[in-house]
């Protein structure tokens, strides 16, 4: 049996992931650390919750003392580091938590695995030399594109914002322990994922949710920023060929190669609504679209090139967008509910 420890799988891509990886992978035990903040949900992983490789344990990744006992307990041969805040709008509003959980905690289980899979700098213990460490990451650390280009896995780091910010510091210091110690370690990066069980503060939920409440749908600026979309399932998928075909030290990115403005997206999620719920008064929801103002220091384009995926790791994203996007929609009527009437309440603009 191969131990893995999986951190924030209660959260959007953990909770797709952790099912993912069971099924497919037999001899795995998982090992979910979640601190269950905001955004981690366990009522996301009930179809996995009375499964015999799965363990979940609460607990905070900052927690020196638990993540050692944890790898001291499960002996893991392999980390997929999922655990962050992430939510652009909050970090600008307070940086505090983004510099614990996505630096603090990055390092504390680059260390502690470390420690626990090495006997010195550039040798790995003979019962973990396959041992490999995950860093999934964001295509935002590499700032904004103009209207034309594509990021690479060579482009300069250019963060523009406290979570973007974090994350390219937590990639740095996976890179400083694959440098310095030789540490078996890979790192993904990809473009805005959609698909079930996304807390509705992110844009495609929040949608769909206020649609739903017949509240405001609000969109920053004049919706003119363009981001690129990848169905979670097809995120997954590329995770668990990085972590199991990646290169040490390469990087991957991992983009949907569907581009829209962030006002598109909701003219399409609301008029998908439209004919699956018809609202009141036969008025399209797309009549609730509002422009707020715009994020500060918001970027404009983001957009991966994903060659070296394709080439080096066989992936390339699947799912059809509209496709994806109703599968989207329809989870989230079947699950509308009180819980997520109150989230729309509390969730930032």
């Amino acid at each position: 049996m191969k131990n893995i420890l999986i951190t924030g799988g209660a959260g959007f891509i953990g909770s797709n992931l952790i099912p993912y990886l069971l099924n497919k992978y037999s001899d795995y035990r998982l090992v979910n650390l979640d601190k269950l903040t905001y955004s981690g949900d366990l009522d996301n992983l009930t179809e996995v919750a009375s499964h015999p490789n799965y363990h979940f344990i609460a607990g905070d990744i900052t927690d020196r003392a638990l993540v050692t006992q944890l790898f001291q307990q499960f002996d893991f041969q392999g980390v997929i580091h999922l655990a962050a805040e992430s939510h652009v709008d909050r970090s600008i509003q307070d940086p505090t938590l983004f510099i614990k959980t996505n630096i603090e905690g990055t390092f504390m289980l680059l260390d502690v695995a470390r420690l626990h899979w090495m006997e010195c700098p550039r040798i790995c213990r003979s019962d973990h030399q396959e041992s490999r460490f995950l860093q999934v990451s964001t295509d935002e650390v590499y700032g904004s594109l103009g209207a034309q280009g594509f990021f690479t896995e060579e482009s300069p780091y250019a963060p523009n914002n406290p979570y973007s910010a974090t994350k390219a510091a937590s990639d740095l210091l996976v890179r400083s322990y694959v440098n310095t110690y030789g540490f078996q370690a890979i790192t993904t990066h990809s473009s805005n994922n959609y698909g079930p069980k996304q807390y509705p503060e992110k844009l495609i939920p929040r949608v769909i949710q206020c649609a739903l409440a017949q509240q405001p749908i609000p969109i920053h600026g004049q919706g003119t920023v363009i981001r690129d979309w990848l169905y979670v399932l097809d995120h997954c998928k590329g995770l668990d060929l990085a972590f199991h075909q990646g290169k040490v030290g390469e990087h991957y990115n991992l983009g949907g190669n569907h581009e829209q403005p962030n006002l598109q997206i909701a003219y399409q999620v609301c008029k998908l609504l439209d004919k699956l719920l018809p609202p009141p008064q036969k008025k399209s929801y797309t009549s609730l679209i509002t422009f707020v103002a715009d994020r500060p220091g918001n970027d404009q384009r983001y957009a991966l090139d994903t060659t070296k995926a394709k080439n080096m790791l066989g992936w390339q994203p699947q799912e059809d967008f509209t496709m994806g996007l109703q599968q989207t929609i329809d989870w989230y009527v079947k699950n509308y509910h009180q819980k997520f009437r109150e989230m729309i309440n509390k969730v930032y603009i």
